[in-house]
């Protein structure tokens, strides 16, 4: 059962040395995702489940496991930096690496020193349908009597003229929604996003977000918003549910 969820947002940036000069703009990002993991170990889990977006093209795919211990590496952003996802190793192959937005997860449970229960990671597609989203969370919350979630995903990226899907009217209105409904646990509003405007202000978000309702279903989480902001035209957002 489902017993605490953390939202974080997955940008790159978020590590400080990818950020580099720019670091200290998301010194209040990191914060809060430091207290939303805080509140994770608090719920004392038996297992923790990391969801973060992947890049896939084509048609629906099914979603990618990472064991514990799968290593990846900001290497790509010219940083020699490499992570691992949680302490032990339950036998990753060797050539599986974490795509980014696990790897910024990886880099925040390494940060805080995550050592309160087993960790393993779960990639999906942006093409993954709700219904099916809301599938794989209710499988996840089978994995142990007491699971938590840490769900990686940004909102929008079309709120300023210099983001990276330009200006967009839409995706303020869109982050609102997105905010309140995580800030809240409303798990009805989060499964019926609209997922061709989500894929169109590319909202990295709407598959793992979804799968964390699924996940809530009957568990009976109350929700808080840490942060909500657009730093780089970008929403970025922290919540707990617990």
């Amino acid at each position: 059962m489902l017993v605490a969820a953390a939202v974080c947002p997955c940008p790159p940036l978020l590590v400080p040395d990818v950020a580099a000069g720019a670091a200290p703009e998301l010194d209040a990002a990191r914060a809060a995702c430091t207290d939303a993991l805080g509140v994770l170990a608090a719920a004392r889990p038996g297992r923790l489940v990391v969801v973060g977006p992947v890049e896939r093209t084509g048609p629906e795919t099914n979603p990618e496991t990472y064991p514990g211990g799968t290593r990846g590496s900001f290497r790509g952003f010219g940083v020699d930096l490499d992570v691992r996802l949680g302490q032990g190793d339950e036998g990753s192959p060797a050539e599986q690496r974490l795509p980014y937005s696990l790897a910024v997860a990886a880099w925040l449970l390494e940060r805080t020193g995550w050592s309160d229960a087993p960790v393993e990671g779960l990639g999906v597609g942006d093409r993954l349908v709700p219904e099916r989203c809301a599938r794989v969370g209710r499988d996840l919350a089978t994995r142990s009597e007491r699971v938590a979630l840490l769900v990686m995903g940004d909102a929008s990226a079309c709120r300023t003229l210099k983001a990276p899907g330009y200006l967009d009217e839409r995706a303020a209105p869109f982050d609102a929604e997105v905010a309140h409904a995580l800030g809240t646990a409303d798990m009805a509003a989060l499964t019926t996003l609209d997922t061709g405007l989500a894929r169109e202000l590319k909202a990295s978000g709407r598959a793992p977000w979804q799968v964390l309702a699924g996940a809530a279903e009957g568990a009976d989480l109350g929700g808080s918003l840490l942060y909500e902001d657009a730093p780089y035209g970008v929403g970025y957002i922290v919540a707990t549910w617990s």
